[in-house]
């Protein structure tokens, strides 16, 4: 990605930061809101057009430089909507994205699955320039997330999840010793709810720190593992006609 690419996008975030919109910005430069969109939409901004923008929101374009600095080094949390529409349409792809999000090394993954080593190199590559990992010399993989990076909620990965991976997953009787299905019900007040979220989200965390820990063994000491954590208001419809209708 370029940089003037990467400084437009860190303006989009700012602009948003501070409550400003594209009317906002089309007031200020005395533009259509068409026009506006369209600026951004290209990247053509001029430095003049640039420190016009910045000015809106009392910001120097050296600030803006040192903040797209800062996003650049930070680990990353969660990917865009392309970046996952992207990982989404190519299976192959999201096999390796996984695996690297798990430190398996690029050894690991064309020894456990029938991918050459071109084939593979050429995902890691494609990684790489979604900004996933950094691919080093021999092909030795660094992760760019951050421990708390998860895919987007209701995003093309967990779409992805639901209608390809659902029914292969429940499949089981959740009966061996490393398995576990619990259902629970019950009718919950609105702070419960919230409260319960919070002990889940406790749980999530727990998760990726074990996760975390246990990167430092052996591969074959560890185990391909997924947790499905799901909470909402729902009634079986098995049950449906039984309610009463409203009158």
């Amino acid at each position: 990605m370029s940089q003037t690419i990467q400084l437009i996008d860190t303006l989009k975030k700012v602009l948003k930061a501070h409550g400003k919109t594209y009317a906002d910005v089309s007031s200020h430069l005395g533009l259509s809101e068409a026009s506006v969109k369209r600026l951004f939409s290209d990247k053509s901004f001029s430095l003049q057009r640039l420190d016009q923008i910045c000015q809106l929101i009392d910001l120097e374009i050296s600030d803006l430089v040192k903040q797209m600095e800062a996003e650049a080094k930070a680990p990353i949390t969660s990917l865009t909507i392309e970046q996952e529409r992207e990982l989404a349409a190519d299976v192959e792809l999201l096999l390796i994205a996984v695996c690297a999000l798990n430190r398996w090394t690029y050894q690991q993954m064309v020894s456990y699955y029938q991918l050459s080593e071109t084939r593979c190199i050429q995902h890691l590559a494609r990684l790489d320039r979604l900004k996933l990992i950094e691919l080093l010399p021999k092909n030795r993989i660094k992760l760019l997330v951050a421990t708390n990076f998860k895919w987007r909620e209701d995003g093309p990965i967990q779409r992805f999840y639901q209608e390809k991976l659902e029914a292969d997953f429940f499949s089981s009787r959740f009966v061996k010793e490393h398995e576990r299905l619990i259902v629970i019900n019950g009718m919950l007040a609105t702070s419960s709810n919230a409260v319960f979220q919070r002990k889940l989200e406790q749980l999530v965390r727990e998760f990726d720190e074990l996760n975390q820990d246990d990167a430092q063994l052996p591969f074959d000491q560890r185990y391909g593992t997924t947790v499905v954590l799901a909470l909402r208001r729902w009634q079986y419809g098995l049950f449906e006609s039984f309610r009463k209708k409203p009158k």
